[in-house]
């Protein structure tokens, strides 16, 4: 596995949109508070040329467009990491334009971003053995103040540290809108992690996951490379990080079966499950719950559910293919990064 170097002091951060962009509130001004807080904390950005663009359906641009920003700002010495500016629908679309032979050659770059962007981050593990960051997007990094969780991704960002950990509440509903650009997470829920079967658990594996609303669509592509990545950390074992956003209760059980039947949970230790933003609906007498486990349990590992990453804030980062040691001790998981 390939991890990128960390981000310096008075590094470059380049900022790219292969899915949206930042051309609405309440995200384009919190785009640019970001990049105002950063100046200040004294980091140079370097733009993609799509950041503020709204040309495209479901992304911001055109595929192949977006597609050329991420090959050109991947590969560039003109900037040290890669934030995405935003989420969407069709970042799929870029992939076939995506030159991941080229991106495969060049030094390892971390790419961090959130839910779309699971067609990268997921696709940089399996297809160029490199690790990335599922954690927030840049317009996140604009809020005032920052919660604890845009603090630890952006020092695991830069390599001042080496863990994630949950957090005490969680975000129902957002106040955020175009009238409060900056506002912070709406914390109004206490954080209750779901452990199936019901104990404390330890594990360590190399993550891997994203959303499972954009997982569903790789199985049989000619992307899915995911029995090769297993196999080959087979010593290793997988833990399986995984959140949706569009998806109902239903939908998660059927994306869950198709990746079950499809091969990609052979050498799994455990899976890890972020809240849905489907949160304590139910569907012909299913819950969130039973449409995970009734399809996992036959793994016998470890499920761990209602997580702090995902849709629903606030969300720990993730690295995406790397090693890690965790443990889920009473109401709290605690996450060691050991980069192997």
């Amino acid at each position: 596995m390939r991890y990128p170097k960390f981000l310096e002091k008075n590094g470059t951060i380049g900022l790219v949109a292969p899915s949206f962009g930042c051309t609405i509130e309440p995200y384009k001004s919190a785009f640019e508070n970001a990049l105002k807080k950063w100046k200040k904390m004294g980091y140079k950005t370097d733009l993609g040329p799509n950041c503020y663009e709204s040309k495209g359906i479901g992304i911001s641009n055109t595929p192949k467009l977006c597609a050329e920003e991420l090959n050109e700002w991947y590969c560039s010495d003109k900037n040290d990491v890669l934030i995405a500016c935003g989420g969407g629908e069709l970042m799929c679309e870029i992939v076939p334009f995506l030159d991941f032979e080229r991106m495969k050659h060049v030094k390892p770059k971390w790419y961090m971003g959130l839910s779309d962007n699971t067609n990268f981050t997921f696709l940089a593990n399996i297809l160029m053995d490199t690790a990335a960051i599922y954690g927030p997007n840049a317009p996140a990094f604009g809020m005032e103040p920052w919660h604890e969780s845009i603090t630890d991704a952006f020092n695991l960002l830069c390599g001042k540290t080496k863990q994630a950990h949950g957090y005490d509440m969680w975000e129902l509903e957002g106040l955020k809108d175009e009238e409060h650009p900056l506002l912070p997470y709406n914390l109004t829920e206490p954080v209750v992690i779901k452990k199936y079967p019901d104990k404390d658990v330890e594990l360590e594996g190399r993550l891997l996951g994203g959303c499972l609303d954009i997982l569903e669509l790789y199985p049989g592509t000619r992307y899915d490379k995911v029995k090769e990545f297993s196999e080959k950390y087979k010593e290793d074992g997988i833990i399986w990080f995984l959140e949706s956003c569009d998806l109902n209760i239903m939908g998660i059980r059927r994306a869950l079966w198709r990746l079950k039947e499809s091969g990609w949970f052979s050498h799994v230790k455990g899976f890890l499950i972020g809240r849905p933003l489907c949160f304590g609906t139910e569907l012909f007498g299913c819950n969130q719950y039973d449409a995970v486990t009734d399809l996992l349990k036959e793994f016998d590992v470890p499920i761990i559910m209602d997580l702090d990453f995902g849709h629903l804030s606030p969300k720990m980062p993730l690295i995406s293919g790397g090693t890690a040691k965790i443990k889920v001790m009473g109401n709290q998981i605690d996450i060691l990064y050991t980069f192997k």
